[in-house]
């Protein structure tokens, strides 16, 4: 999952990237409402936490371009004001959910799968590869209907994979959802968490097509 941060406090922006990303999470992050919407706009983010008072352009017009540009991610708006006005007007806006600050970095988190999952159902969550079960709304996999223990970074890079169950999905393509924007650091990384995966859930699930990526199939 790939989360957007569109925040002008730098200093909350970077605790809740860390946070976010400790939760498995990859997250950008963009201190201005006219970067925040051209980033959300060319981006394929599953959920955008959007501040209200921001330089350039406010959260409100920012939520209100995108709805109008028929993008349908998920918004959670952040704002230190309060009031059934000002979350009467975000929600109005084409806001999916509304947090005043200051708030609890818990309900944070909770907020943000809630949404997720709530995507997710939409999107018929569990995705099924042979013996294999991916369940997008809870964050679990099965293996033959025994749960597999994943970490939060390898649940992400199968996710990928199982969203696209019998394609190749090269390495680059894996970084881009998965690490966030800033990622500098070896693409090879990939092969990592794919050798975890195979020591996880069996050799034959993930086949290596050289020079191009990975491919999910169901297995031997």
């Amino acid at each position: 999952m790939r989360l957007l941060i569109v925040e002008d406090e730098q200093r909350l922006a970077r605790s809740l990237a860390r946070g976010l990303r400790a939760e498995g999470y990859a997250v950008d992050v963009v201190h201005d409402g006219l970067e925040g919407l051209h980033r959300a706009g060319e981006g394929a983010y599953d959920l955008v936490v959007l501040d209200i008072m921001l330089p350039g352009m406010n959260g409100y017009r920012v939520c209100a371009a995108l709805r109008a540009a028929k993008n349908e991610v998920p918004i959670l708006m952040l704002t230190a004001k309060d009031g059934e006005y000002d979350e009467a007007e975000g929600l109005d806006t084409g806001a999916d959910d509304y947090l005043t600050k200051p708030f609890s970095y818990v309900v944070l988190v909770a907020r943000v799968k809630a949404l997720l999952r709530r995507r997710g159902r939409s999107a018929a969550p569990v995705l099924r590869v042979g013996a294999l079960a991916v369940d997008q709304g809870a964050r679990r996999v099965e293996r033959d209907g025994i749960e597999v223990a994943l970490t939060a970074k390898e649940f992400a890079v199968l996710e990928q994979l199982a969203l696209r169950a019998g394609e190749v999905v090269s390495k680059a393509e894996i970084l881009e959802h998965v690490w966030d924007f800033a990622y500098d650091g070896d693409v090879n990384i990939i092969e990592v968490y794919v050798s975890a995966l195979r020591r996880k859930l069996g050799a034959g699930h993930i086949v290596t097509v050289r020079g191009a990526g990975y491919r999910l199939v169901a297995g031997a």
